[in-house]
């Protein structure tokens, strides 16, 4: 699915919230068809590569429009409490960390099969940087390790809620929301694909991501703990942000690649001001956020770092870390 000429009108003589529409809308189309166990390795990496059509303009001839990104497109954090604010008799939220668009079909074509009602399909913005403690510091928890065993407290903006955040096998994620059976409204957190992120880190990172979403997604015993989840309740699934599948991405060279590797080391953020560095067009951007200054990667490069450049990561600025997202079912 290339660019069209209406698309690159759009996003070079449009406006930044029109381009962005435009971007999110695209992605959304790529990343949305159908998978199967069978083709979803290939095909999820052949999508990664259309989307990469997006990055590329992004970091080359349309890089400002990064500038404009906290302001035009709404993000998830912000969604949430908006929705929160709805008038449902009670509600839940599903955060499944680190879950990107690629993963978004298995949700989908799970629902259907499963008998959910879907009330709406879309992507939001991430914190910048795209990092865990951002959201939840965005939704006024001080960290995700907060809502363990109900102890979100009263201050964060998700109110009332009963809160969860573990990393174990979803039977017994539904012995939990079991527990919860008086809880009118939930808000759960749940560590994976995040914790699966490290694990596959080198090597074909995404191919075996691939293959245990499939697994993990399609699973009786996922839909038995999202029909736990929803029973009673509306329900959101959604992340705190994305990935980038760095193993694909192409080595950057020469001063380039030295100027990143000695900014980032094996990462894709730094905290505070920091030089962009002397590149046109620009390889990092410096982001004024909510949660203060931060130096980030631009666009799709990899370089070589002590101890290997991880092959799946967020934190910096490409499609796929900083859109997560948003599914609205009830059953």
């Amino acid at each position: 699915m290339a660019l069209t000429a209406p698309m690159l009108h759009t996003l070079t003589t449009g406006t930044a919230s029109e381009a962005w529409r435009v971007i999110i809308e695209h992605t959304l189309d790529v990343a949305a068809q159908t998978l199967s166990a069978s083709n979803a390795p290939g095909e999820v990496i052949k999508r990664d590569r259309e989307i990469g059509e997006l990055d590329l303009f992004l970091s080359s001839s349309g890089w400002d429009l990064w500038q404009a990104f906290g302001g035009s497109v709404k993000r998830t954090s912000d969604r949430l409490v908006r929705w929160w604010d709805e008038p449902y008799s009670a509600k839940a939220v599903l955060i499944l960390d680190a879950l990107s668009l690629r993963e978004l079909p298995w949700l989908l074509q799970g629902a259907k099969a499963h008998g959910f009602t879907l009330h709406g399909v879309n992507a939001h913005a991430s914190e910048l940087p795209g990092e865990t403690d951002e959201f939840a510091r965005a939704l006024g928890f001080a960290s995700r390790s907060k809502l363990q065993n109900n102890g979100g407290g009263l201050a964060h903006r998700l109110q009332p809620a009963q809160t969860e955040t573990v990393d174990l096998p979803w039977k017994d994620c539904e012995g939990l929301i079991n527990g919860a059976a008086g809880a009118k409204n939930l808000v759960f957190w749940h560590h994976w694909p995040d914790a699966r992120l490290h694990d596959y880190s080198a090597g074909q990172g995404l191919e075996l991501l691939t293959k245990d979403a499939a697994q993990q997604l399609a699973s009786d015993d996922f839909w038995a703990f999202v029909e736990r989840l929803a029973t009673g309740r509306r329900l959101v699934i959604t992340s705190d942000h994305g990935y980038a599948a760095t193993g694909y991405f192409p080595d950057a060279d020469g001063d380039v690649a030295a100027w990143l590797k000695q900014t980032f080391a094996s990462g894709r953020n730094k905290t505070g001001k920091g030089e962009a560095g002397p590149f046109v067009p620009p390889v990092t951007l410096q982001i004024n956020s909510p949660h203060g200054e931060h130096l980030l990667a631009l666009g799709r490069r990899k370089w070589k770092s002590q101890g290997g450049y991880p092959t799946l990561t967020h934190g910096g600025l490409s499609l796929l870390e900083v859109l997560s997202p948003w599914l609205e079912i009830s059953k």
